[in-house]
């Protein structure tokens, strides 16, 4: 075994290599492109964009220390047949959901879209979760996945921080798993989202898991690779 600590709020994040994972979730073109859904929405992507050199980082360090590396992206079938009609409706969106959008039909699996960006693309060895829902445990088959490869701690990055990372963190605070999440490798549209999204995790002793940055991530990663 070979175990590392990152430094961390509210205390240090103690971690194995070989029962580790890092959750890349949701870094799709339609969410942090310009052009995409999210920009079509009215929101400004350059505030997610910013996640992405940190992640690019933290995923690097991850692959040269040998951890498992997982990657989610929101979406639903081509017929739509998992697609809630409360989460169609939601919003009252002129073009929604299985619409056609500036990347292809909205948040629907196989379309441009609905893809990793390439900065991030899973590399083989990687899977990639599609999950219907926000959290990245519902509805897929990520429990069983981090169970059949003994993992119990996640790092967790991606978008947006206060939607589909808190509520995976949440989903994996249930079932047993500890979850940090570098701050500067999540982002929001609305940034004081994600400074609250940020202080729930970690308040109250790390009532859902840890908070640390990208810096103390691979440092951690690395020291721990290196076996010292």
């Amino acid at each position: 075994m070979q175990k590392g600590t990152i430094q961390a709020e509210p205390y240090d994040f103690e971690f194995d290599l070989d029962t580790t994972a890092l959750v890349m979730i949701d870094m799709q073109r339609d969410f942090v492109e310009p052009g995409g859904f999210g920009e079509m929405l009215g929101n400004d992507v350059s505030l997610l964009r910013s996640s992405i050199e940190p992640c690019k980082t933290v995923l690097e360090a991850a692959r040269k220390a040998g951890i498992f590396i997982i990657h989610t992206r929101e979406g639903h079938r081509p017929d739509l047949a998992d697609l809630q009609p409360a989460k169609k409706e939601r919003g009252h969106l002129d073009t929604g959901i299985g619409d056609v959008g500036p990347m292809g039909r909205i948040l629907v699996r196989g379309e441009v879209g609905h893809d990793i960006i390439p900065e991030l693309y899973p590399v083989a060895g990687e899977p990639v979760v599609d999950k219907p829902g926000k959290g990245a445990f519902y509805d897929t088959d990520l429990l069983g996945i981090l169970r059949n490869r003994n993992i119990k701690t996640l790092i967790v990055c991606g978008v947006t921080t206060e939607v589909c990372v808190h509520t995976t963190v949440r989903e994996a605070n249930d079932r047993g798993f500890n979850a940090l999440v570098p701050e500067d490798c999540t982002a929001s549209y609305f940034p004081e989202f994600k400074r609250v999204a940020l202080e729930m995790i970690k308040a109250q002793g790390g009532i859902f898991g840890w908070v640390s940055d990208s810096k103390k991530v691979v440092a951690g990663l690395q020291k721990a690779a290196a076996g010292s």
